[in-house]
């Protein structure tokens, strides 16, 4: 009797887990076709065709005279943007600036200020003043010179106050300056360029991932907050770039050079809020977030940068072992 009663209970329910089974198939299904088709749309398609000097003939970027920034400015430039560069070196400056005018015969300003300094942002306005803005890349950033302990650093108080200015302040002020006139023409683009570093704690790199972090916030709060007067505000988190700033010298398909990885990140404003920018990063993102827990990307970071800071100081003090000797010698 009692397995008669358990047979009939679960004819009963055959049909309704059919159909519990068959939604769970249809939904996953449809989650993976929307993701596959979003996928080609951003990373085949894009949508290189939405910045162009339509959206007001200047675009502004900050450090601009190296790296993912000279991409920045020299992409732009091709697109028919004419350029207002600021970085601080005016020599540097007026290279790239002479540089953007030969190739692309486009109109160069320059501003030379260093980012470290909190009262720069009076010249940055009157420099700015008249110009029809329609895109900022505040790309202008600093790190560490080696992994280090939070307390080791050498110069602490200073080290944190030139970081802040740099990578947060910077960011916030720039934004502030260019931001009012793009609002009252109803158009404009903010790209913020965060870090990877920025989406979990990287340890003996803190400070900068946290300042990354704050950049990472920041531009998504803006862009919920200015997206409906058809402002952008992009959030853009690269992994590894073959820059004098990562001292990469040898790119490879996951450590690309700055200008393929500009070209990549730019198909992508206005469809994503927040971007690895370039598709293999943009895997490296997904795994790291959505299937590693926190605590193993935390940790595999701080092993990854004792090892870095191991070796750099092992490098250092043979370094000044051999000047010494050399000195003694003299």
């Amino acid at each position: 009797m009692s397995w008669m009663n358990v047979e009939e209970t679960l004819r009963r329910a055959e049909t309704p887990l059919f159909w519990v089974g068959a939604f769970t198939v249809a939904s996953l299904t449809l989650w993976l076709l929307y993701r596959l088709l979003s996928g080609f749309r951003i990373w085949v398609l894009g949508n290189g065709q939405l910045l162009t000097p339509k959206l007001g003939k200047w675009a502004v970027v900050t450090g601009a005279t190296d790296g993912i920034g000279k991409s920045y400015a020299e992409e732009l430039a091709r697109r028919g943007f004419a350029m207002m560069l600021i970085s601080r070196s005016q020599d540097k400056l007026d290279d790239v600036a002479r540089s953007l005018a030969k190739e692309y015969g486009v109109e160069t300003k320059t501003i030379a200020v260093d980012f470290g300094s909190a009262d720069i942002y009076p010249k940055i306005e009157a420099g700015l003043t008249g110009l029809e803005v329609g895109v900022l890349v505040n790309n202008v950033g600093v790190s560490y010179s080696y992994p280090e302990y939070f307390l080791n650093i050498p110069d602490l108080d200073n080290f944190i106050t030139n970081m802040v200015n740099v990578n947060i302040t910077s960011v916030c002020q720039m934004t502030r300056l260019v931001l009012p006139r793009m609002a009252e023409r109803s158009k404009g683009i903010v790209l913020n360029i965060s870090s990877a570093s920025g989406m979990y704690p990287v340890p003996l790199l803190t400070v900068y991932s946290s300042t990354k972090a704050f950049v990472d916030f920041f531009s998504r709060g803006l862009q919920e907050e200015y997206r409906r007067q058809g402002i952008i505000v992009q959030s853009v988190l690269p992994f590894f770039v073959a820059t004098k700033m990562t001292r990469i010298r040898k790119p490879t398909l996951d450590k690309p050079t700055p200008e393929r990885y500009v070209a990549a990140e730019l198909s992508t404003v206005g469809l994503q809020t927040q971007t690895n920018g370039y598709f293999p990063h943009a895997v490296m993102g997904w795994l790291t977030t959505k299937l590693v827990p926190d605590n193993l990307v935390i940790f595999f970071g701080a092993r990854m940068n004792r090892l870095q800071r191991t070796g750099y100081l092992q490098r250092r003090k043979l370094r000044e072992q051999r000047n010494g000797t050399s000195l003694k010698s003299d």
